[in-house]
């Protein structure tokens, strides 16, 4: 081909990869460097996220120096490392929520034993929306009383508003009460212990005790 021709001008020759990416790549960051930058070097502690562009050459040199503990005193690098083991999230010993057992303190015949019998605090909330931590009452809105549980609850000798405890402890004393065993083999109140006992049976499978 003749150098001359009016075609040789219209030949392009395809960059090879090296200067296609030269020409994509940032510059190095590094004070009067003009290399491409192909390498991220962090920031430093505080700009977690952040990255300097350096070529290969100053990426190599700036690790050399790079100290992400750099300013903090050795307590401070300690305390630091320690927390890291934890993700830096607050954490308890073993047991610090189970300060009281379910069968402590007022209202333990009430609280739920779902906790393996304790009770627990839970200051982020993150249990609350599977009920854990919370007796029953605060579990389940309250029950509609139909007529044939205040007919139940009327046999006990209770109110329509009697708690689950309640309902168990005058079972327990109406039983006593009528019961041959309790009254010298006098059966003359079976038929009120009977009562009792049916009345208490209707209330505990329609979920009241």
């Amino acid at each position: 081909m003749k150098l001359d021709s009016k075609y040789f001008d219209c030949i392009r020759v395809k960059p090879d990869e090296d200067r296609l990416r030269q020409d994509e790549d940032p510059l190095c960051e590094w004070p009067e460097c003009r290399n491409p930058a192909r390498h991220l070097a962090p920031r430093g502690r505080g700009r977690e996220g952040q990255y300097f562009n350096f070529c290969v050459a100053h990426v190599r040199e700036y690790n050399k120096s790079y100290n992400y503990f750099n300013g903090m005193s050795d307590q401070d690098v300690a305390a630091f490392q320690k927390a890291n083991v934890t993700g830096h999230r607050p954490t308890w010993k073993v047991n610090v929520n189970g300060r009281k057992k379910a069968g402590e303190g007022a209202g333990a015949e009430n609280r739920d034993d779902s906790t393996s019998g304790f009770d627990f605090r839970d200051p982020f909330g993150l249990f609350g929306s599977f009920g854990f931590g919370k007796s029953r009452a605060e579990k389940a809105p309250a029950k509609p009383v139909r007529n044939a549980e205040r007919k139940c609850l009327k046999a006990l000798d209770l109110k329509d508003s009697a708690s689950s405890a309640e309902i168990k402890s005058r079972f327990k004393m109406l039983v006593k009460r009528h019961h041959p065993d309790h009254n010298g083999g006098d059966r003359r109140s079976e038929d009120q212990l009977r009562e009792v006992i049916q009345a208490y049976n209707y209330l505990k499978e329609a979920g009241f005790c």
